[in-house]
């Protein structure tokens, strides 16, 4: 698994920043509160396996 990680680093870091801005531009695009929540959550798991906890997190 971390053979892989390190092999394919730039396409995982690529397609997380992917994952983020097409979730971005639909919450901003869409009036509902239900997909920003989807955004949010994508987000939130994004940090969590970036591991950006606590003080690491910028703050909205």
């Amino acid at each position: 698994m971390i053979e892989f990680i390190v092999n394919n680093g730039d396409r995982l870091l690529a397609l997380a920043a992917g994952l983020v801005a097409v979730a971005s531009a639909l919450a901003a695009l869409t009036p509902t509160p239900k997909d920003d929540g989807i955004a949010l959550a994508l987000r939130r798991l994004i940090d969590l396996i970036a591991l950006n906890v606590g003080h690491a997190r910028r703050k909205p």
